[in-house]
């Protein structure tokens, strides 16, 4: 580290030292080596309670809970062992595993989250209790432009590292030029409470969530956002958010429903805030306060927003509003000044948590009071839609239950919210192996429409039964007329064998790979293109089981004739029996026939082969793929259909924290373990 140090501290040495320079060539100056020392005291505080965060999150599109993985960074700000990230790295942690500075691996789970801030905490889970080194914060309301500022993280999720810059905004704010770009999580505008620490400390994506140091060895911010300028939001903003997340799981604000903007240019010389709207039913508005007043005061403190980078301190003052007592707002309305009591009530998160309703195919959740407002309902009572699972129950409906769609009545009952659906859906499903036909109202903008939907998990489908045929076990290639003049045989038409099945009556006859049969009991094989690959099987259907059949075969350009004997057709692998498992999302089949001759399976090689695997599923993020031949699950073997299905059951009842799956995939083998979470189903 010293060599980069050092190189890095020559460039900000020349900035903040009046200059310093090298006394001789190859000696740094002590202002140089001063600051050397400090960003390593700085480092070498933080680092042991840096972690990189491997994270498993869920999201939610075409109507499933899809899981993705990814890095991030964090840092541990208390001995007991929680951690200060960004919520667009936790915040929808379905599985969380840590390394610590020491290259530790440690579990943690999710504390408590906020989008509007960007904010997640997470607490670390050791096998036993201990005590973790933890960094301290600095007040960020001293940095200054021009500070020398470190980022700490793991980028792009290599080990830790340490980068350097200096302050290059204390009040950063997306321009009004950018309009209308705004960093939004979840539906919250992360801008429209912090204004971000701007530094040029080189970051990349995985450094998300890592500290902001100053070389006092504090966090004075958590990276966030690079767009040319690293964003952090200001260490002062992150811990009070942390610390609530603790304290609370949550962060409780309050709303009023106000909404500002700052004075326009003709109103130069005023002070206070433009009120640009109220919304209708919010305390700002049964308080009277109107589009266009002058906010002078509120809760007794001075309102002054004259620029953008004042809109955040605004937004911070409002949610520190007691919740549920009058806090009075002074305005000026028409040049007349007014005194109003506003009642702040509770902010909501603008989109609550969604969930995954297999039964229904879709994806949903509860409306919140602006969804609500916006969509200009009375009421928060319904289940919106997030996204429809295609030849779901939903997408098979008729009409069809869409995206944004809102389920307010099922077979017959007021459904109040997702609560209210899910134990519906159970009393209707429950013990039920049919799908349910479910009368369902939902609305649709200004409509309110019925449809019937098919409630309940997909089934999965019955093999193809096929009817056993005469079949020649080998495998065959239309003679075309090109391969034909090829060989010196222009006028022959017929198949070329390029495959013999050991142990059948073919090998057992003589039949090798390439020969050329042009005749079954004198009648000719009418092959010469490539689309006639059936035509020579469709011959062999018409005997039955068991028949004796002349061939007519060219060899090495001489014609012979061999006798053998038609065997019934094995099944193929639409016929093979399946297991589907849809926590895990994976489908697998007995083996086929045509699998063991093309896999080149031992007759006796036992296991079950998979044949599907979705994406953003728990067997996707381990690494199970389609062909892998399961051989046992945990302890369990399974040879069959059958036994996977009961390893799999017992694998639901037990709910373990880990699920390991030995598999065969060609000539290795190899464990996937998957680890999946089990509360929401």
């Amino acid at each position: 580290m010293g060599k980069v140090m050092a190189c890095l501290a020559v460039g900000v040495a020349v900035l903040f030292l009046g200059g310093a320079s090298c006394a001789a060539e190859g000696a740094p100056g002590p202002g140089v080596v001063d600051l050397s020392a400090a960003v390593e005291a700085a480092a070498a505080a933080v680092t042991p309670a840096l972690v990189r965060i491997h994270v498993v999150s869920a999201d939610y599109w075409s109507g499933r809970e899809t899981k993705s993985e990814a890095s991030g960074s964090g840092v541990i700000f208390s001995p007991e062992g929680y951690v200060i990230t960004n919520h667009h790295v936790a915040g929808n942690a379905k599985q969380l595993i840590c390394t610590l500075s020491t290259k530790e691996e440690v579990d943690a789970e999710l504390v408590g989250t906020d989008p509007l801030t960007d904010i997640a905490v997470i607490k670390l889970l050791p096998d036993k209790p201990r005590r973790f080194p933890a960094a301290r914060f600095g007040d960020s309301s001293r940095l200054r432009v021009g500070d020398p500022v470190l980022a700490m993280g793991s980028p792009l999720a290599l080990s830790q590292s340490v980068t350097m810059g200096i302050v290059s905004n204390t009040a950063l704010v997306m321009p009004d030029m950018f309009w209308p770009l705004k960093i939004e999580i979840e539906g919250e505008d992360v801008g429209s409470v912090v204004r971000w620490i701007g530094h040029d400390a080189q970051i990349a994506p995985g450094n998300s969530g890592g500290p902001l140091v100053n070389l006092a060895g504090e966090v004075v911010g958590i990276n966030e956002i690079q767009f040319g300028l690293g964003g952090a939001i200001p260490g002062n903003l992150a811990r009070k958010v942390a610390e609530e997340l603790v304290k609370r799981g949550k962060v409780v604000r309050a709303w009023l429903g106000l909404e500002v903007q700052p004075l326009l240019q003709s109103q130069a010389g005023m002070k206070g805030a433009l009120v640009s709207g109220a919304i209708p039913g919010s305390p700002a508005a049964k308080a009277g306060i109107r589009s266009g007043d002058i906010l002078v005061s509120l809760g007794g403190r001075p309102v002054s927003v004259e620029v953008p980078e004042e809109i955040p301190l605004f937004n911070q003052l409002v949610a520190d509003l007691p919740i549920g007592k009058p806090a009075e707002a002074v305005v000026l309305r028409h040049g007349k000044r007014l005194t109003l009591s506003l009642v702040p009530i509770e902010r909501e998160p603008v989109r609550p948590k969604a969930r995954e309703l297999p039964n229904w195919g879709v994806t949903a959740r509860n409306l919140s009071l602006l969804t609500a407002k916006e969509l200009k309902r009375d009421t928060t009572d319904g289940v919106q839609v997030v996204g429809v699972r295609p030849g779901g129950p939903c997408d098979e409906a008729k009409p069809k239950i869409v995206e944004k769609d809102i389920i307010v009545e099922v077979n017959g009952r007021a459904v109040k919210g997702l609560d209210d659906l899910i134990a519906i859906t159970r009393e209707l499903t429950e013990g039920k192996t049919e799908r349910v036909a479910t009368p369902v109202e939902f609305e649709r903008k200004a409509e309110r429409l019925l449809t019937v939907v098919k409630l309940g998990k997909r089934p999965v489908p019955e093999p193809d039964r096929e009817v056993r045929k005469a079949w020649l076990p080998v495998a065959t290639q239309p003679l075309t007329r090109e391969m034909a003049e090829a060989l010196g045989i222009p006028n022959e038409t017929g198949v070329r064998v390029t495959q013999v099945y050991a142990g059948t009556s073919a090998a057992e006859a003589g039949l090798q790979v390439g020969d050329i049969i042009v005749a079954v009991d004198g009648d000719r094989i009418p092959a010469s293109r490539a689309e006639d690959f059936e035509v020579f099987p469709a011959m062999i259907r018409q005997y039955k089981i068991g028949s004796q059949v002349e061939l007519t075969v060219i060899r090495g350009g001489q014609r012979k004739t061999i006798q053998t004997t038609l065997m019934k057709s094995r099944p193929g692998p639409r016929e093979m029996r399946r297991y589907r498992d849809d926590r895990f999302d994976f489908t697998a089949r007995e083996v086929a026939f045509t699998d063991r001759v093309q896999r080149r399976l031992p007759e006796d090689q036992p296991g079950v082969l998979v044949e599907s695997v979705t994406e953003g599923g728990w067997a996707a993020l381990a690494h199970l793929a389609v062909g892998d031949l399961i051989l046992e699950v945990g302890v369990r073997k399974t040879p069959d259909i059958e036994s996977l299905e009961k390893a799999m059951q017992a694998v639901a009842d037990a709910k373990p924290k880990s699920v390991v799956f030995h598999v065969k995939r060609g000539i290795h083998e190899l464990f996937v373990e998957m680890r999946p979470k089990w509360s929401e189903r």
